[in-house]
């Protein structure tokens, strides 16, 4: 079944974006990433422009991350005071990553910035996630933990000044790389139309040292307010949300969550972590070879408003 959308200017087929929102929830709801990392390069290779794959998949995001959060809420696998910092430094970022969002647009740089933006981070995030998980299940196999570090291990973030205590975490670290990391999150949130969650993640366990179970659910929690914040703001600037889209999008994904966050119980962390590994450098993989195969246009027109003729 076909449906034109309104922004996008393009007909597309019903089924297969609820699919994709769907399998998007599924993934969040597992590893707690928003998982707009996933929908925005879907959408792209699905035909629909960048500049409204990017800000729709920030939108998308919120649905199947209030569904996979309330799941974690319902087992006490949330940390509220921590999701709070990280959102304050989340919505500062998501407004300075909207207005560089603008200027790429205006230049005609936006595709390619995206794309780049999604091979480095992906790959590199994907990359170490993938080595560490690695060594924790071998650790595991010989009969030793699976955790990356016990929460109370101290490295030079936790003697930074300003520290606070997160009693549900069992942390007690300093706001400064808290707040650093939630703004970096609302950047990328703007520009690449993502949650944040494949960094948000890996960045608690490995510098905040976050317990795993409580990791998930926190940062889906943070990843949703910090979407809800990008998605005002680029529908207020750029005017560039298919309402339409999003709404297929989020009908697959809420339901999608549900199952992803009851599959993700009968995991171990480093089980969790090295599938999360593999679907980010997945990713990365296909977008890589999107970037150096040759177009089947070698040229086009770009307007300043980010439009191709």
């Amino acid at each position: 079944m076909n449906l034109y959308l309104p922004i996008a200017e393009m007909s597309v087929n019903v089924f297969v974006l609820v699919g994709m929102g769907a399998a998007v929830g599924f993934l969040s709801g597992l590893f707690g990433v928003g998982g707009g990392f996933l929908i925005t390069p879907l959408l792209i290779f699905y035909n629909i422009p960048p500049a409204i794959a990017v800000a729709t998949g920030a939108n998308q995001v919120i649905a199947s991350s209030f569904s996979g959060a309330l799941a974690h809420f319902k087992r006490g696998t949330v940390d509220f005071k921590l999701a709070g910092m990280l959102l304050a430094g989340g919505a500062a970022g998501s407004v300075a990553g909207v207005y560089l969002f603008t200027v790429l647009r205006r230049f005609g740089q936006l595709d390619l910035a995206v794309s780049l933006l999604y091979v480095v981070m992906l790959g590199v995030v994907g990359g170490l996630m993938m080595v560490e998980s690695v060594q924790a299940m071998r650790r595991v196999h010989a009969g030793g933990s699976g955790e990356v570090k016990r929460p109370g291990h101290h490295n030079w973030v936790h003697r930074l000044p300003l520290k606070v205590r997160f009693k549900r975490s069992k942390l007690y670290v300093s706001a400064i790389p808290v707040l650093g990391l939630g703004f970096f999150i609302g950047v990328l949130a703007a520009v690449m139309g993502v949650g944040g969650g494949f960094i948000m993640v890996p960045a608690m366990i490995y510098l905040l040292r976050v317990p795993t179970s409580v990791v998930v659910g926190t940062s889906l929690v943070q990843v949703m307010f910090t979407a809800a914040v990008t998605t005002v703001l680029q529908a207020a600037t750029n005017q560039t949300i298919d309402v339409l889209l999003a709404f297929l999008l989020m009908i697959g994904g809420v339901l999608g969550a549900q199952f992803g966050a009851e599959a993700g119980r009968k995991l171990r962390g480093d089980q969790l972590r090295a599938l999360l590994a593999l679907l980010v450098l997945s990713v990365a993989v296909r977008l890589l070879f999107e970037l150096v195969t040759m177009p089947d246009e070698l040229f086009s027109i770009t307007l300043s408003t980010g439009e191709e003729l």
